[in-house]
């Protein structure tokens, strides 16, 4: 039977000693001059050198984030891009994941009801049933919104119950313009994000979704960039993980981070992207390691976990 999703997870943080994910976000024309301008992958508009280029650079950077953090969040967006040969690349990146022993959190946002839901969590969570399918996985958890209601997150909680899954539902994002919509208070002055943390909690706390260590396998996101009110839904909520965006390059600080953890050091994961995966564009890593982008890559990691840890 497969393990519970929210004790690999409490398990992966003990174990690493960080909060900190690393999020997946590659753009060709941001990636290493070294690979950019290598003959097989210099032209950015020929799909194949593109993905191909794509996946050198991300399966590199996978094995230097691999020993030192307890997840990563890999964006099919960047993939998706390529239409099938990304969506190919994108898989084939979880599995070099998860062979490196790694949770892996699929951003695929997705939100929709009924037989959709189902077809949408399925895809993306349950392990493939056809036919030359069988050496593909799916990742360990996934991110979905739920404005269509409880419906749009019942399909994903139960195939990650039978998968031995995760899911992680948007609460309260981290950009600026999300307050018009989720800041915004009902009849009775409750802000929008706590009638959907206050519903995402209801299913979280389901008979059988809470593991060994008291966390649910159903999770919640909140941006770190938002306002300090946000932290109240730590200790409402205690039997949750949450997903925490914003950290590095979208201007959350650790500390506004480290609010949704709980006194032990577990119940979230710390997400950077950009200030990780491009460090080697950050002066401040440049002039230590010149163009050895895995070394500022790697150091911006253990930075960054430094920063939480002091925290």
């Amino acid at each position: 039977m497969a393990t519970h999703f929210g004790d690999r997870l409490y398990d992966a943080v003990k174990s690493k000693k960080t909060q900190l994910t690393v999020g997946i976000d590659p753009v060709y024309g941001r990636l290493p001059a070294k690979i950019r301008t290598h003959q097989d992958m210099n032209d950015e508009f020929d799909v194949a050198a593109a993905v191909d280029a794509i996946f050198d650079f991300c399966t590199r950077t996978l094995r230097v984030v691999a020993p030192l953090v307890p997840a990563v969040k890999i964006n099919v967006a960047f993939f998706e891009r390529y239409l099938w040969e990304g969506l190919e690349s994108y898989f084939s990146l979880i599995t070099e994941a998860d062979d490196l022993g790694l949770e892996v959190i699929g951003d695929v946002k997705r939100g929709d009801i009924g037989s959709s839901a189902e077809f949408y969590a399925r895809a993306h969570l349950a392990s493939p049933d056809a036919a030359g399918l069988e050496d593909i996985i799916t990742p360990d958890a996934v991110t979905i919104n739920a404005f269509a209601g409880a419906d749009a997150i019942a399909p994903f909680a139960q195939i990650a119950d039978e998968e031995g899954k995760g899911v992680f539902v948007w609460v309260r994002s981290s950009n600026p313009s999300a307050g018009f919509i989720l800041d915004a208070v009902d009849v009775n002055g409750v802000p929008m994000y706590e009638r959907i943390a206050a519903m995402v909690s209801d299913i979280a706390n389901a008979e059988g979704r809470i593991g060994k260590h008291g966390y649910s396998n159903i999770g919640m996101i909140v941006g770190g960039t938002t306002a300090q009110a946000t932290s109240n839904l730590r200790a409402k909520y205690p039997k949750t993980w949450f997903l925490v965006p914003g950290f590095g390059s979208q201007g959350a600080s650790a500390a506004d981070c480290m609010k949704f953890c709980k006194s032990d050091g577990t119940g979230a994961l710390i997400n950077a992207s950009r200030s990780i995966i491009y460090a080697y564009e950050n002066p401040k890593y440049v002039d230590r390691f010149g163009d050895n982008w895995e070394k500022c890559i790697e150091q911006a990691c253990i930075d960054a976990k430094v920063e939480l840890a002091q925290v």
